[in-house]
């Protein structure tokens, strides 16, 4: 199943510099895998060496945020949009 994923600027390195590829997949953890291969070491930026998706990564499909979903079990149904982005934080 051919979804889109949008990549954050940090991550583009790995990319060639693409802000969107597509990758194949029926959840977000075949996602991440299929993406590692065409682009290695992008899925250690996203996950931890647990598996675990890294404290300040937030993935999204289409528009549900994983971690209210069933994390890297998160089903991407075909055409469906990824969205790797990665947590801000700050303040006075």
């Amino acid at each position: 199943m051919a979804v889109s994923v949008r990549i954050p600027t940090i991550l583009r390195t790995y990319t060639g510099g693409e802000s969107e590829v597509t990758a194949n997949g029926a959840t977000v953890a075949e996602i991440l895998d299929d993406l590692d291969a065409s682009y290695s070491g992008i899925k250690g930026r996203i996950v931890d060496e647990d598996g675990k998706l890294r404290r300040f990564v937030n993935v999204y499909v289409n528009n549900d945020d994983v971690r209210f979903e069933q994390e890297l079990a998160t089903p991407t149904p075909d055409g469906a949009e990824v969205s790797v982005i990665p947590a801000v934080a700050g303040g006075c």
